[in-house]
């Protein structure tokens, strides 16, 4: 194969091009999180997100959020290739506002949960969770 310059500037847009993709993925658990809050400022008191500091497996790494009197919880984990893993809605009726399930990372990340309450605030809790075996094609 002969090396021209168009494949020369082919391979140096594809670099650059892989060298931006993770922060596309960072920009869109930002824009979720924006759309979900409405822009809103969120705190971070009134929401526990529990999440095992490593995870030997990614494909089912359990985690548990609980936000005593939230009308919902939204669960991101940032570096999958779709960041929004679970929504969780409670009504007047529910007994308590937590949620416990297995989720799928695709490498080590942030797991961040966000929940709504009813005064119209959001908190968030936001945790690191180092997987050692890829979950998502890793």
């Amino acid at each position: 194969m002969k090396l021209t310059r168009r494949h020369t500037l082919m391979m140096a847009f594809g670099s650059a091009v892989a060298a931006v993709m993770p922060f596309r993925a960072f920009a869109a658990v930002e824009d979720n999180i924006a759309a979900f809050t409405g822009g809103a400022a969120v705190g971070s008191e009134g929401i526990t997100l529990i999440a095992p500091e490593i995870a030997e497996n990614g494909n089912t790494v359990p985690i548990e959020v609980n936000a005593p009197g939230a009308e919902a919880i939204i669960v991101f984990a940032a570096g999958n290739p779709t960041p929004s893993v679970a929504t969780f809605n409670f009504g007047p009726m529910a007994a308590s506002q937590s949620a416990a399930t297995r989720i799928r990372l695709a490498g080590t990340q942030d797991v961040v949960a966000i929940a709504r309450m009813p005064d119209g605030s959001f908190v968030q809790a936001r945790q690191e969770v180092k997987v050692t075996i890829g979950g998502c094609g890793g």
